[in-house]
């Protein structure tokens, strides 16, 4: 691993873990959608995570002593990008293989049957007069927020510490 190899694994953490926070805003925002685009109530979404650069720990440790990993002298980033969709905007971003980092493989949609009460006044009522709603649980969601603030923190107060690292190094040379 470089000099910058702790930046480029948690940068690419921070990523998955804000895309993770807004999956979680997203069904939040959505626990009462009766009705979407493609008809029904809404689904609630997950995030799936997948290790960066393939192999396992070891491996990447061993071919960055090597200088066969793919990341380049001084933090660039090597090899391709792997396309994210982001739900909130529909905007595609694009995120480096870090050798060692995690990426965001996909969103998946939860295939659990909706909930449905009794509420014969509703305009998306069925002929039973049964609504159909999300299955989605505030305390699950707060949770799942709770875990990928907790995630980000950890890994901004790693670059924190790697970026005091990095000046009492540059301070030693003077």
């Amino acid at each position: 691993m470089n000099l910058f190899g702790v930046m480029d694994v948690s940068a690419s953490a921070l990523k998955a873990e804000r895309v993770r926070a807004e999956v979680v805003a997203s069904n939040m925002a959505n626990s009462e959608t009766t009705q979407t685009a493609e008809g029904g109530p809404y689904q609630r979404h997950h995030v799936v995570f997948q290790s960066a650069g393939g192999g396992s720990f070891g491996q990447t440790m061993a071919g960055q002593m090597l200088g066969q990993g793919g990341v380049a002298g001084f933090g660039g980033i090597g090899g391709g990008g792997v396309s994210i969709p982001n739900l909130l905007t529909g905007a595609v971003t694009d995120a480096a293989v870090v050798p060692g980092g995690v990426a965001v493989t996909g969103v998946i949609s939860d295939a659990s049957e909706p909930l449905r009460r009794y509420e014969p006044d509703h305009p998306d009522a069925g002929p039973d007069g049964y609504v159909a709603y999300p299955d989605i649980n505030p305390l699950t969601e707060m949770v799942d927020l709770m875990g990928a603030t907790r995630a980000y923190g950890m890994n901004a107060s790693a670059v924190q510490a790697e970026k005091g690292m990095v000046t009492s190094s540059l301070d030693l040379l003077k």
